[in-house]
Parts: C-alpha cells; sequence; structure tokens
C-alpha cells in the first residue's frame, strides 16, 4: 500500500535516496524514483504542504517556482522541450505538494 505521504516518509526522512537536481533550503528537486518519462525529475518543499490549494506562503511558492523555473530550463535546453505537471485531489498519489517536470513520451501506458 503506498503511503499516504511519500515525499516526508521516504524522501524528506532520507529511507529513500534520490539522486538531486537541485537544492535549496525549502526546496528539492531530484530524480523520480520510478520514472513514468525518460526525463522525469520530482520537485517538493522541505516541509509538509497538502497540495496547491493548501498553500499559504507566498515566499515558498515563489521560492518553489524558482526551483521549477530553473530545472524546466535546463531540461529544455538540454532536450527542446520540457512539460511541468502537479496533480489535485484524487489524482494526487502522494499527499504532499509536488511538479513534475518531465520530457519525451510515458514509458509506461
Amino acid at each position: 500500500m503506498m503511503s499516504e505521504d511519500f515525499y516526508c516518509e521516504q524522501v524528506l526522512s532520507g529511507k529513500t535516496e534520490v539522486e538531486k537536481v537541485y537544492e535549496t533550503e525549502n526546496v528539492l528537486a531530484y530524480y523520480h524514483t520510478k520514472p513514468f518519462y525518460p526525463v522525469h525529475i520530482v520537485t517538493i518543499p522541505k516541509k509538509h504542504i497538502d497540495s496547491l490549494l493548501t498553500i499559504q506562503e507566498d515566499n515558498l511558492l515563489l521560492e518553489i517556482f524558482t526551483v521549477i523555473k530553473y530545472v524546466a530550463g535546463k531540461v529544455s535546453e538540454e532536450h527542446g522541450a520540457a512539460r511541468v505537471l502537479t496533480n489535485l485531489g484524487n489524482y494526487q498519489d502522494s499527499k504532499h505538494l509536488h511538479w513534475h517536470i518531465v520530457y519525451g513520451e510515458p514509458l509506461k501506458k
């Protein structure tokens, strides 16, 4: 069974090692542990926030988007394109605010 918050319980606790792409004091971007795309990077705040709908801190949101912009720019520069995705409600498997920065066609259908 998948935990409600993989990011806090596994990634931020250090139980699951990840390959970091970029990191600030409050935000972490890393390669997805089970990628769905040839390039699949996840960006998360280092503190628990349920979703985009519950974030209250404008400064943290700005820091998150600064990291997303940097990482998506690098992916786009290297591959010619990038997608930036987030999910809400039942589409959100892990109940922790996160974005996927991806390139390419899905690996699994």
